[in-house]
């Protein structure tokens, strides 16, 4: 078999020549980096994850490669751009609803009804032993395997469906400085209103919000930097970013408060240009814009913790770990020591004492409240208008992104063309200081109830545990590509499509296999195959160019055979362009 390269076409020099240059061999690229690049532009995973398939019946195996199925693009963009599609099917779907999704309970079984009278003779045997003063530590412990029995014959939740501790209550009093909210009529609907125009076409409008956080100070147009980092509010920004989620909670219980019906939502977080995360939301149904504004201006989320104004712990002054003695009563959340002062030897408050002592404290202030800034943008949509699907793919832009990666940035029409890359550059440099300082500001804020940065403070983390150090939480608030943001990306209601992603993924494969003509047999395969990972240490696992050179040649075949249904479908003559044919075609 011979190749044959076309005569206008330079010859390029041989990889493998040795006698080459050395500044020639550098200039030309590695194979594994071109089967990289292969990969993307076939839609293959760069990272795929090697499997081994048992056939029971057979006794054989053989490999498979699943997707990571990351969703940062700069870790797999062809498993972040395929997350991004389905996350598109699933907001175009729910979005104009015309029925109400209904997911009734599948029916109990006998085998379900059993295990319940079950538990509750037990539980009755127990409660007469506790009255009888008797021990009831082997009753508990009964009661927990058959409250995991009840769950793994597929009912979900427990028998009481209580909480295991109790719950911390404050006033709801709303605050004076919150204006009051309108109230609907409670209606079991999650469709919002639809209008008939005269010659009787039916109208399904729906919104479009975005939702910003408050000025922290004054912002170059267009850049994302600080007109003066001295005098912005870092330390604003940075607890707000941490509590936004919440603040985004509260804004969903004020919007089905005041619409007056079960609304559902599909919402993006993404980051602003000044790293400032904000809200995109589709909603099905409409409201007034005006009360949509008014929503948002009576939102707030107060976070009732401990205060963090006096430091007590810094430098080399830092609290040390002792083991509590194994004959202690072990705290509830199984924490097995303490934090003490290296000083006095005190003990350092627990988060639940520290709590109560906020709760005793009738003078006690929030240690912040988050609101939303008064740019709020509302849009009406109608159902299968270019705007709707305009407004998907704005909602998915910056998906594949972390909050902290750089956003483009708007064109400077008074910049000169000369300028543009001395100008360009420099904005990029103030860009990474301001997210340096946004990240300084996060180092020492608490993130959770279990961050080590209460240390700092004089409070041990809820469930504190040896190794503890402040200004090293691992959490993912304090890493530098979320800034801030620990929570989920997109946010779905239960009843937006009456589907989970995994659903939207069971949609395309049946697709697929329905195009190719194949069966789907994955409950017969789920009771005949065994699947295990291949670990890296295993000295069998398929090395990645040769995964890589698989899923291109997988995915290629694929797609001859799609090629090939669609041409018979539509009466064309098949035209294989595949490499395979034209190699084939040279010999």
């Amino acid at each position: 078999m011979t190749h044959t390269i076309h005569p206008s076409a330079p010859t390029p020099p041989n990889g493998a020549d040795r006698t080459l240059p050395r500044t020639v061999r550098d200039t030309l690229p590695l194979a594994l980096d071109v089967a990289v690049e292969v990969a993307k532009l076939n839609g293959v995973c760069i990272r795929p994850i090697e499997l081994r398939r048992f056939d029971t019946h057979t006794g054989t195996s053989e490999p498979f490669d699943i997707p990571c199925g990351t969703t940062n693009e700069t870790k797999c963009p062809p498993c972040a751009q395929r997350n991004k599609q389905l996350r598109k099917a699933q907001c175009r779907e729910g979005w104009h609803l015309e029925s109400e999704p209904v997911a009734e309970p599948q029916p109990s079984t006998a085998d379900q009804r059993w295990l319940i009278e079950f538990r509750a003779d037990v539980q009755a045997k127990r409660d007469a032993a506790e009255r009888n003063g008797e021990d009831v530590a082997d009753w508990d412990e009964a009661i927990a395997g058959i409250d995991a029995e009840i769950n793994a014959a597929g009912m979900r939740g427990t028998v009481t469906g209580g909480r295991t501790s109790p719950r911390r209550s404050r006033s709801t009093r709303r605050r004076q400085d919150a204006p009051d909210l309108p109230k609907r009529a409670r209606q079991n609907t999650t469709l919002g209103r639809t209008f008939v125009t005269p010659d009787g076409k039916v109208l399904r409008p729906s919104l479009f919000v975005t939702l910003t956080l408050p000025s922290y100070g004054k912002i170059r147009p267009g850049q994302g930097i600080p007109a003066d980092p001295a005098t912005y509010d870092y330390a604003t920004a940075a607890r707000d970013a941490l509590h936004f989620s919440k603040l985004v909670d509260r804004f969903v219980q004020n919007l089905r408060r005041v619409a007056g019906y079960d609304v559902q939502y599909f919402a993006t977080v993404e980051p602003q240009k000044r790293f400032a995360p904000h809200l995109h939301m589709a909603i099905r149904g409409t409201l007034p814009r005006a009360e949509i504004k008014a929503i948002a201006a009576a939102t707030y989320h107060q976070v009732w913790w401990p205060s963090v104004d006096e430091v007590r712990f810094e430098g080399e002054h830092m609290p040390v770990w002792a083991e509590r003695d194994e004959q202690a009563e072990p705290y509830p959340d199984g924490q097995s020591g303490d934090y003490l002062d290296p000083a006095t030897g005190e003990l350092l408050a627990t988060w639940d004492e520290a709590l109560n002592r906020l709760d005793a404290d009738e003078a006690a202030e929030p240690l912040h409240v988050v609101r939303f800034g008064a740019q709020v943008d509302v849009q009406g949509l109608l159902a299968g208008s270019p705007d709707a699907h305009k407004r998907i793919g704005y909602l998915t832009k910056y998906l594949t992104k972390s909050l902290g990666d750089p956003l483009d940035l708007d064109p400077d029409e008074d910049e000169q063309e000369e300028e543009a890359g001395p100008a360009r550059a420099a904005i990029n440099q103030a860009r990474r200081d301001h997210a340096t300082r946004l990240i300084e500001a996060l180092r020492y804020e608490p993130c959770s109830p279990a961050c080590a940065n209460w240390l700092r403070y004089g409070i041990q983390p809820k469930g504190a545990k040896a190794g503890m150090m402040p200004g090293r939480c691992r959490s993912k608030a304090h890493k530098a590509e979320h800034l801030g943001y620990a929570g989920r990306r997109v946010l779905v209601s239960r009843k937006w499509s009456n589907k989970t992603l995994r659903d939207h993924k069971q949609d395309r494969r049946a697709w697929v296999l329905d195009m190719l003509g194949l069966p789907d047999d994955a409950e017969t395969d789920s009771h005949r195959y065994v699947w295990r990972p291949v670990s890296a240490k295993d000295p069998t696992r398929t090395p990645l160019p040769v995964r890589l050179l698989r899923g291109v040649a997988n995915r290629h075949r694929t797609r001859a055979q799609l090629d090939e249904l669609r041409a018979r479908a539509d009466g064309r003559p098949l035209i294989d362009l595949s490499a395979t044919a034209a190699l084939g075609e040279a010999a």
